[in-house]
């Protein structure tokens, strides 16, 4: 009987380790990922803005080329209004 208690607890003692070399591992990959994870968020904020300045670009293309349809006449002439109410509240800022 004591035989077959101690090999019980032998065998949970084993798998006690292999339970905690295997977290441990998981805990490192899971720490892996996590970096990887941060890094393709970092590069896709990079590459959204990246391809806003780019439509912004191609719609300035466009405008100078008076090649816009009506809607996007519209939506560049939004923008535009956008960008002097910005600069005209800063200008108000300024001048306090």
């Amino acid at each position: 009987m004591p035989d077959t208690l101690e090999n019980h607890i032998k065998s949970i003692q084993s798998k006690l380790q292999q339970l905690l070399k295997k977290h441990s591992f998981l805990e490192k990959e899971n720490a892996k990922l996590a970096n990887e994870n941060q890094k393709f968020q970092e590069s896709n904020q990079e590459l959204n803005a990246r391809l806003a300045l780019l439509e912004q670009q191609v719609s300035i293309l466009k405008t100078s080329m008076g090649t816009l349809a009506n809607q996007e006449k519209k939506d560049f002439e939004k923008i535009i209004n956008e960008y002097i109410k910005t600069i005209d509240k800063c200008i108000s800022v300024l001048n306090k």
